[in-house]
């Protein structure tokens, strides 16, 4: 049978207060409509109709391909937004999954045991339901003796008896694609905001003796819709426990998942040991065994086993085996790393290729380079490669030495084995096992320093008068 998707997504989302679209503000990292069309796409829906209005385009940019669009040009409700997907899917046969926009927390496991209670038991429509403690200001879930849903109520209609039932509905549904549309032609604006309502389909259905079903899912945070804010700061929340909690069942240590930060789509190898503070962001992979902080930032990286990472920033990078980068090192895009490399402390790399065994311990610039294996780069060293106009570069060869304050002026190269003192500056190409030398004579004049110390101070004193 076909799985298909309709995903409210119109509203302009007025209680963000925000200039951007309500569904794109991004949950752990992603916009929330991107969760709700991973997950759909986790239970293999095969065609989603994403429903736009305010931000039309945005969505569109972001989502792109993933989904098809219909347009609401005016919101009148809920029902009247199914209703634009309707040139669409409105001739196909089989179920359509009816789901907001803002509702980053469902799972696939729950809309996938919503989908079996829904086909096992031939319904019209099956509401996904939760049971709040406190279910004030949502429309109450009434079953009838054969359990099955009888009808929905919402608050303000409700009697004692109504108001005092727990189970509510979330607004995600799954319906029989040809029945849904068909009741929805018999869906009326008769109501004091003069909108069309999906919870009317509810009633048409049971009036017409169709199977109404409601499936309460396990874990009511999943149901939570950001409308707010603190709504998105909560739904926040909530997923980041949820992932450091699966982490952790996976073999990772985290240990203060209160201050650890883990984007959905961040793999990590077990027996890793997170610190406090440490931030692991985007198409971020980490290997086994690795211990990442504390206070390292890590986006869009690869890094293998047995990599130790402190107190640094790394995005677009790749580190190999058995490597240590820090404290306080940041590796910018495509800076690539070795196995047993060391990159130390305040040092910065860029677009460049450490080969295995390199150190850059301290205080070093390392841009647009290609370094061999077991070349030891000195304290202060940099590679100089933009020249106002272009980016240039610098190739070291396998077991080379750069001295402490070398100055390395690309595009030059330095053969293998070879030798470049302390305090050099670089301009012609080192050959292979050559000693580099390229220093100013020093020169010492006596009691020079007296006399420079009497200009700049007379100079000072005219400057003030």
């Amino acid at each position: 049978m076909k799985l298909m998707a309709i995903v409210l997504a119109a509203g302009q989302g007025k209680r963000m207060k925000s200039k951007l679209y309500k569904v794109l503000h991004p949950v752990v990292g992603k916009p929330m409509v991107g969760h709700v069309v991973d997950t759909l796409q986790d239970i293999e829906v095969t065609q989603t109709v994403v429903v736009v209005g305010f931000g039309a385009e945005a969505v569109k940019g972001y989502l792109g391909d993933r989904a098809q669009y219909a347009l609401q040009e005016q919101q009148l409700g809920t029902g009247h937004a199914v209703l634009q997907a309707k040139e669409l899917l409105g001739e196909e046969e089989g179920m359509t999954v009816v789901i907001c926009g803002d509702t980053p927390l469902i799972t696939a496991a729950t809309l996938q045991d919503t989908i079996e209670l829904h086909k096992q038991s031939g319904a019209a429509a099956t509401i996904l339901t939760a049971k709040l403690d406190q279910p004030q200001g949502y429309g109450r879930i009434i079953r009838g003796e054969d359990g099955r849903v009888a009808r929905i109520v919402e608050q303000k209609d409700c009697t004692p008896e109504e108001a005092a039932v727990q189970e509510i509905n979330t607004g995600t549904y799954i319906f029989d694609n040809r029945k849904m549309f068909k009741a929805l032609a018999s869906v009326t604006n008769q109501n004091v905001q003069n909108e069309y309502y999906l919870t009317d389909v509810i009633g048409i259905m049971t009036g017409a003796g169709e199977v109404v079903q409601g499936y309460c899912m396990a874990d009511p945070a999943e149901s939570i819709g950001v409308n707010d804010r603190v709504a998105l700061s909560e739904a926040e929340q909530l997923f980041k426990a949820r992932i450091n909690r699966q982490h952790m069942l996976n073999g990772v240590t985290i240990i203060d998942p209160l201050n650890t930060y883990i984007e959905k789509d961040v793999t990590i190898g077990s027996d890793t040991v997170l610190l406090p503070g440490t931030i692991l962001r985007g198409n971020t992979r980490i290997g086994e065994l690795c211990t990442i902080g504390p206070q390292t930032e890590i986006i869009d990286s690869t890094i293998h086993d047995e990599v130790t990472i402190k107190q640094s920033v790394l995005q677009g990078a790749f580190v190999d085996s058995e490597t240590s980068v820090g404290p306080f090192a940041y590796l910018r895009p495509g800076a690539k790393l070795g196995k047993q490399v060391k990159v130390g402390d305040f040092v910065e790399i860029k677009n460049a290729t450490l080969g295995e065994g390199t150190k850059v311990s301290h205080l070093s610039y390392v841009g647009d380079a290609v370094v061999g294996t077991n070349v030891n780069i000195g304290c202060g060293a940099i590679t100089v490669n933009y020249d106002g106009f272009n980016k240039n570069v610098t190739e070291i060869g396998n077991d080379a030495f750069i001295g402490s304050n070398v100055n390395l002026i690309a595009p030059v190269k330095i053969g293998d084995g070879a030798f470049v003192v302390a305090g050099a500056t670089i301009t012609h190409d080192v050959n292979e096992g050559d000693l580099a030398i390229a220093r100013v004579r020093q020169e010492n004049k006596a009691g020079y320093a007296e006399k420079i110390k009497a200009r700049m101070k007379a100079k000072k004193e005219n400057k003030g008068r």
